[in-house]
């Protein structure tokens, strides 16, 4: 039987992106074209034919301006999941105001579908070892499985000697919470990360799918794989940032589509809470939450 991997989407505009972000300021948010949600329901119609669900970590930010977006990613079916609110990385804000745009973030997300968010994930996977107090904010707030930590090195983010299996997390506190890691595989002795993303893009597509067969079938784990909508939109408007996020950001994006239909065919994929509870971690996927 396949390995049931885990699929997810964060739910951001093209604007929000933290590599732009010295040539974005947010108070221009509202100023500019939005294109996110045309951009998921381009994702929603494609998991739709495949018959896959998924988990959007969507934006609070984007939750508060398009109400209607997430209300139609519930009702498809698919998991609500929070990725904090004005895409800040957690290591530039203080935990009181960590602290506040998390709750506001899963409060918006919550009354809007009515049902309890469990899972987060960090701007530009921004829980470092700089930032493990972070865990404590998400387990006082009441989220059960955080999905934020890269087990390689990066320049804004990574924890290069963290578990690569999902599993429990030791907060500082002493207390845990659930850790679905991101991908990455192992090429000549070299770790590469493969969980999608500019990954998924920039590097050929045979990587990803090498290195998700590695994760399955020689360590016997799931591979998690993200996606931002704004990556399947060449069209999108050119911001005029650095070279370096100008390559990360464009390149490829008028092949990602054919390439994420690809691995939607090669591969069986599922929300990150169905992931979980399949392997013990989480009782069952989220329930409805009462309204009354």
């Amino acid at each position: 039987m396949p390995e049931i991997n885990a699929f997810s989407i964060d739910v951001e505009d093209y604007f929000q992106v933290a590599a732009l972000a010295p040539a974005v300021t947010r108070e221009s948010w509202t100023q500019r074209e939005s294109r996110v949600e045309r951009n998921t329901d381009i994702l929603l119609s494609l998991l739709s034919e495949r018959g896959i669900h998924a988990t959007f970590f969507v934006l609070g930010w984007v939750a508060e301006h398009h109400p209607g977006l997430v209300q139609r990613i519930a009702a498809a079916g698919h998991e609500i999941a929070s990725h904090g609110f004005s895409h800040q990385l957690i290591y530039s804000q203080s935990p009181e105001e960590f602290r506040n745009e998390t709750r506001r973030s899963k409060q918006l997300l919550e009354d809007l579908t009515s049902r309890a968010v469990i899972g987060y994930r960090a701007a530009s996977f921004s829980i470092t070892r700089r930032s493990l107090w972070a865990l404590d904010v998400l387990i006082d707030a009441g989220f059960q499985y955080d999905s934020s930590i890269f087990p390689i090195r990066h320049d804004r983010y990574g924890i290069p000697d963290a578990a690569a299996e999902p599993g429990r997390i030791k907060a500082p506190s002493g207390r845990t919470l659930i850790e679905f890691p991101m991908s990455a595989a192992s090429f000549c002795g070299v770790r590469v990360p493969v969980s999608g993303g500019g990954y998924f893009r920039l590097l050929p597509y045979w990587v990803t799918r090498t290195g998700l067969r590695q994760i399955n079938r020689k360590h016997g784990r799931p591979y998690v794989f993200y996606l931002h909508p704004w990556e399947l939109d060449p069209g999108q408007p050119r911001i005029q940032a650095g070279l370096l996020s100008r390559f990360r950001h464009y390149t490829n994006l008028e092949h990602c589509e054919a390439r994420l239909r690809r691995l939607l065919s090669d591969f069986a994929f599922a929300p990150l809470d169905v992931v979980l509870s399949t392997r013990g971690l989480l009782q069952a996927p989220t329930p409805l939450r009462s309204c009354a």
